[in-house]
């Protein structure tokens, strides 16, 4: 339970949902853990349960859409620690306006892909001097979304966003691999969380589990586990790849649910 033994590990976004799982999944693994978000006291409930089962984690204010608040997190960090080992990109733009082609204007386009393409972005522009300076240098986890693998009704925005992140994690890894800094990126499918289980509708869960190749839909702790992994240094030899976990949703052809109701095959 030490495989993040004294690493310094930045989990954007950690004050709900994903987040905390991973938080809590690292600060297991004996890292110092820093939870950041807007919501003050969320963000300290976090920090209290994890002291309270032995962990070490601190709170620290993060606006997304803000870069002037990520500056200051990296360097508080920073100069608090002494060094930055791990990133974690998961924060994403909540609550902005998505949707269709024809109902989005080019400024409500724009605002979601300046938020969770170029905030990942910019946060690891931040942080990377501080993991150049590592001897063995640092891993950047982005959190990113099976709406980037294929088209949809929706959300255009967000999926544009994180196909950008799949890309940037490509480029980031290519282009400083050689000095040590791995960059990774996680898709999520449908994970419920107790913040979003009374906000998606049955129906919708429905469609997803019929064609989940398990028996139940992704936790945070699904993705906290993976997280961990690319974090420590047993990833070392990880770099530049875009890790999709979600139950199989995305393994198979589109007909599968529809011909396992049929007690039937395919072809």
């Amino acid at each position: 339970m030490e495989r993040l033994k004294d690493k310094v590990v930045i989990v954007t976004g950690s004050t709900s949902g994903i987040g905390i799982g991973i938080a809590k999944l690292c600060a297991k693994e004996a890292a110092q853990v820093i939870i950041t978000g807007r919501n003050v006291e969320r963000g300290n409930k976090v920090v209290a349960d994890i002291e309270a089962e032995g962990g070490k984690a601190w709170f620290h204010a993060f606006d997304l859409t803000d870069n002037a608040s990520m500056h200051a997190l990296v360097n508080d960090v920073a100069e608090k620690f002494g060094r930055i080992d791990v990133l974690i990109n998961n924060a994403a733009g909540m609550g902005m306006k998505d949707g269709r082609v024809d109902e989005l204007s080019l400024e409500e386009f724009n605002a979601v892909v300046a938020t969770d393409l170029g905030g990942t972005f910019n946060m690891i522009k931040e942080v990377l001097p501080f993991l150049l300076k590592n001897e063995k240098g640092g891993s950047i986890v982005n959190i990113g979304s099976m709406a980037s693998v294929g088209g949809d009704l929706g959300t255009i925005a967000y999926a544009c966003a994180k196909a950008g992140v799949d890309k940037l994690t490509e480029y980031v890894a290519c282009m400083y691999g050689p000095s040590g800094v791995r960059c990774n990126c996680v898709r999520p499918g449908l994970i419920i969380t107790p913040q979003n289980e009374s906000r998606v509708p049955d129906v919708l869960k429905d469609i997803f589990l019929s064609n989940i190749l398990g028996k139940r839909y992704g936790a945070p702790e699904d993705i906290g586990h993976l997280c961990v992994y690319l974090a420590s240094d047993e990833a070392e030899y990880m770099n530049g790849q875009i890790l999709t976990c979600d139950g199989g949703l995305n393994s198979h052809t589109t007909t599968v649910a529809q011909f396992r109701k049929l007690s039937g095959r395919t072809w």
